[in-house]
C-alpha cells in the first residue's frame, strides 16, 4: 500500500452482513497483506516494546516480559480502509489497558503515537486505545502471527481501520496533542471509524 486507494471496491460484493461496515465486502479465507513498508525480520532476544511520553514512567518489556503479562483476548472482526473485513477473527496477546497501567499517563495525556520497529507510526486519541478497546497481540486464530501481518506482536485497535492496528509495533508515545501518523500525513482521516466511513480527510 503506497498511495492513497480513494475508489477501490474490492470484489463488488454487496455488503449484506450487518457486521459488515459501508463499502465493506467480506474476505473470508482471504486476509490481504498490504505494507507501506518493507517487511522487517524482527529477532526475539532484542525485540521490546515501551510507553513513554507523558507517563509516570517510562516502562519497556522484552518478549518474555510481555508475554508474562495478564493474557487477553478479542473476538470479532478486523476491516481495512481498501475495503475488505474479516469477520469472527481471534487475536491473543495482552491489553493496551494493562500496559498503560503500568506507566501511568500524566493527566494532560489525550492521545498515543502509536511507533513500529519500521519507523511507521499512527496516531491514536487515548479514548480509543483504553476501556478494553486495544490490544498488543502475537496470535490470530490460535497461530503465531506471521511477519507479514505484523508479527511477531502488532497493535489491534478493530474498531478503526486497520491502519491503526500497527504492524511490528516497538511502544506508545503518550501525547497530550494529536501528532498524525504516517498516512494520516498522507490524506487518511485522523481517526479511521468504518460505520462513519471515516476513510480520508474530509470524509
Amino acid at each position: 500500500m503506497t498511495g492513497i486507494t480513494r475508489g477501490f471496491t474490492g470484489r463488488g460484493r454487496a455488503a449484506r452482513d450487518p457486521r459488515l461496515p459501508p463499502g465493506q465486502y467480506d474476505a473470508r479465507d482471504d486476509w490481504p497483506v498490504l505494507n507501506a513498508e518493507p517487511t522487517p525480520r524482527l529477532h526475539l532476544p532484542t525485540w521490546s516494546f515501551a510507553v513513554e511520553g507523558l507517563v509516570e514512567r517510562e516502562v519497556r518489556w522484552t518478549w518474555d516480559e510481555i508475554r508474562a503479562l495478564p493474557p487477553a483476548r478479542y473476538t470479532g472482526d478486523i476491516h481495512c480502509v481498501t475495503t475488505w473485513s474479516k469477520l469472527g477473527m481471534t487475536f491473543d496477546g495482552v491489553s493496551v489497558d494493562t500496559l498503560l497501567d503500568a506507566a501511568r499517563p500524566l493527566p494532560a495525556a489525550t492521545h498515543v503515537l502509536a511507533v513500529s520497529h519500521t519507523g511507521y507510526t499512527t496516531n491514536l486519541p487515548l479514548a480509543d486505545v483504553t476501556g478494553g478497546k486495544a490490544w498488543v497481540v502475537w496470535n490470530a486464530d490460535g497461530k503465531p502471527l506471521t511477519t507479514e501481518h505484523g508479527g511477531p506482536a502488532r497493535l489491534l485497535v478493530p474498531h478503526l481501520y486497520f491502519w491503526k492496528s500497527a504492524k511490528w509495533v516497538s511502544g506508545l508515545r503518550v501525547l497530550d496533542h494529536d501528532e498524525p501518523g504516517f498516512w494520516e500525513r498522507n490524506g487518511y482521516h485522523d481517526r479511521g471509524d468504518p460505520w462513519q466511513e471515516q476513510r480520508y480527510q474530509g470524509d
